[in-house]
């Protein structure tokens, strides 16, 4: 059973690490900027990084939910592969954002579009499994007929 799941499980447990990594950044800024806990502002360039690591965490639910969903109901392999390039996107976001504003906004399109994919392909295996479940009716069964 676990086997099943191995590549969902090594990516989520890859970006697991990443936000761990994104939150030490931080917590290095506060050093360098003098930031210290509970506040959350201070010179430019820590604003920027702990702005960028909050916009992560507040996606980080989404990428979970919509990766399993889709990997779990679609397929595996390439909702592995779009949570890879998910992972890529999200680090240029998190650096481009440290670096400026304008930075973020090719990190951000990427892991956009990606999100997009994820969850067309989760809704369109709900969407299958239910057909097949309750109607009888499987759309990935048809179209392997028709190869």
């Amino acid at each position: 059973m676990a086997g099943d799941l191995i590549l969902l499980a090594a990516v989520s447990l890859l970006s697991a690490f990443q936000q761990c990594h994104f939150a030490w950044l931080v917590g290095k800024s506060r050093m360098k900027h003098k930031v210290m806990p509970p506040a959350v502002t201070g010179a430019p360039e820590f604003d920027r990084t702990f702005r960028a690591q909050q916009n992560c965490v507040e996606f980080y639910p989404v990428f979970l939910t919509a990766l399993w969903i889709a990997g779990w109901f679609c397929n595996q392999e390439l909702a592995s592969f779009l949570g890879v390039l998910y992972v890529f996107a999200r680090y240029k976001y998190f650096h481009g954002y440290a670096q400026s504003v304008k930075g973020r906004l090719t990190g951000f399109y990427m892991n956009l579009i990606i999100l997009i994919c994820l969850i067309t392909l989760g809704a369109a295996g709900i969407a299958n499994s239910f057909l097949d479940e309750y109607l009888d009716f499987s759309i990935m069964k048809k179209l392997r007929k028709l190869s």
